[in-house]
């Protein structure tokens, strides 16, 4: 498997009691699907992972896979603390359905280059899926360097990287790692259509829960070398990259998704959109309207 394009690192709806919202998460996965996302994340950070039950999340994986699964690779985050956790979690998602595991760094516990290494041959050789490494250093404390990735791209079963960072220069260095059995995918938004320009393979985006076909849009584009077009889309959705930004993933996505009819809140610890911003999520709302319409005439035209 080979993944590129639009990819949603899926939120979780929950109901205004706190529980999931089984029905708006199926209303979201058809609004990925109908807006041209090619592949969607269950349970990573962005699903607020960490407030699941196991329950839940088998929960929210099958539904996935039954309703999108056969169109669309469903990846599962099985990242945790130490290794043999993640082990059971990868072959949870496996018995779940996932066709592949996203596998975070493990946070807190900041292990060496070495220490990384020997983890994802281990969850690579034991968890029974398909493996995508996950860098995101301002969360976990832990930094996969490219180096270390180019220790594990030869591993028949890691097929890939969703990089975190943002610089140009950890980008480059990663393409250089490159090839049709491992995939370089950006997970930072704003410098997606950048690294798409430069030879990523695609974007595991935050953004896409509220604007999929917007960000499959800039995917294609990206991909096509359109970099004029690319700019032109970038500057468009300016204003949603600072808005999601603004307080902690997931809250600001979510306060859209919710102004869609999609979910009602967050779990503890992490609180609703703060009142100081709700003017600019009502006024995001409706400019994601917009370029959803935008990109789907564009799309027809194209």
């Amino acid at each position: 498997m080979h993944l590129s394009g639009s990819i949603t690192a899926l939120a979780t709806p929950f109901l205004a009691s706190g529980e999931l919202d089984l029905q708006a998460w199926r209303a979201l996965l058809k609004q990925q699907l109908d807006g041209g996302t090619q592949g969607v994340v269950v349970a990573g950070s962005t699903g607020e992972a960490a407030a699941l039950s196991d329950e839940e999340y088998d929960t929210l994986l099958r539904i996935a896979v039954e309703t999108v699964g056969g169109a669309l690779p469903v990846l599962a985050g099985t990242g945790q603390m130490n290794t043999a956790k993640t082990i059971a979690a990868t072959r949870r998602a496996a018995e779940g359905g996932a066709h592949v595991a996203l596998v975070v760094t493990p946070p807190y516990v900041r292990p060496t280059q070495a220490g990384l290494v020997a983890h994802y041959r281990a969850v690579a050789d034991q968890g029974g899926l398909p493996v995508v490494l996950y860098n995101v250093p301002g969360r976990t404390g832990c930094d996969l360097l490219p180096e270390t990735v180019a220790q594990l791209v030869d591993h028949p079963n890691i097929i890939g990287i969703k990089e975190a960072r943002a610089e140009p220069e950890r980008m480059a260095a990663l393409l250089a790692l490159r090839s049709e059995s491992f995939a370089i995918l950006s997970g930072d938004d704003p410098t997606a259509g950048r690294a798409m320009l430069a030879g990523a393979d695609g974007l595991i985006s935050v953004g896409s829960n509220a604007l999929p076909r917007t960000f499959r849009r800039l995917c294609d584009l990206a991909r096509g070398g359109h970099a004029d077009a690319v700019a032109t889309l970038d500057e468009q959705l300016q204003e949603h990259y600072a808005f999601f930004g603004v307080e902690s993933n997931p809250i600001p996505v979510k306060a859209l998704l919710q102004r869609q009819g999609i979910g009602h809140g967050l779990r503890l610890p992490l609180l609703s959109l703060s009142d100081t911003h709700a003017p600019t999520a009502d006024r995001l709302a409706t400019l994601a309207q917009s370029l959803e319409a935008q990109s789907s005439r564009e799309t027809i035209a194209a």
